[in-house]
């Protein structure tokens, strides 16, 4: 198989908040030659920045509160309990994205970040992409209720101690991906953070 495709047609289909585009396409088959023209659907939102602050001093991280639209009909509603997001607007840097979030979303200034990954969010329907990052945070005095209002948001910041946030997974209450991700990348990589972080 070649690694070929050929757009045949795209269309916006739908344009919101979101875009919606409608594409016609043929792509390379792995025993050789093209598919069928197929139409597909792409849910196109721009890409995203995660950061997972972790605090290695007292061993804590910073996780949000918010509603979620995508979550009406999840068993537990639709507030969930993230790490904080936001996506990248035109001429921003992943960093600057993180920043920006941080202080939006948590008041929460970072010291250092750490590139974690970057993954596709759910490649069947979306070209979204997410630049996760961990990033030293002092925990003490970060807490509240904070948000855009002109956006809408309404986000409460939890301090949780790094056991218990796993534990959170372990029982549902943390159940969206992308704070699943990084929790458990650091779950793999706190000893070697504690060290770095705690030693310069």
């Amino acid at each position: 198989m070649t690694n070929r495709y050929e757009i045949l047609e795209c269309e916006t289909a739908y344009q919101g908040f979101f875009r919606l585009s409608r594409y016609r396409i043929r792509h390379g088959l792995f025993d050789g030659g093209m598919s069928e023209s197929l139409t597909r659907e792409l849910f196109e939102r721009g890409n995203a920045v995660a950061v997972m602050p972790y605090d290695p001093a007292r061993d804590e991280v910073v996780l949000v509160e918010q509603f979620r639209m995508g979550a009406l009909e999840a068993p537990r509603g639709p507030w969930l309990i993230e790490i904080i997001a936001g996506i990248i607007e035109a001429g921003e840097s992943p960093e600057d994205v993180a920043v920006r979030e941080s202080i939006e979303e948590a008041d929460c200034r970072l010291d250092e970040m750490f590139p974690v990954y970057r993954y596709l969010v759910s490649p069947g329907g979306s070209s979204e992409q997410t630049a996760l990052f961990c990033a030293r945070v002092d925990t003490s005095e970060i807490g509240g209720v904070h948000g855009k209002a002109d956006e809408g948001e309404d986000i409460r910041v939890h301090v949780v101690p790094f056991g218990q946030a796993i534990e959170m997974i372990e029982d549902g209450s943390i159940h969206s991906a992308t704070p699943i991700i990084g929790l458990q990348w650091l779950a793999l990589n706190r000893d070697r953070l504690r060290e770095m972080w705690l030693n310069d």
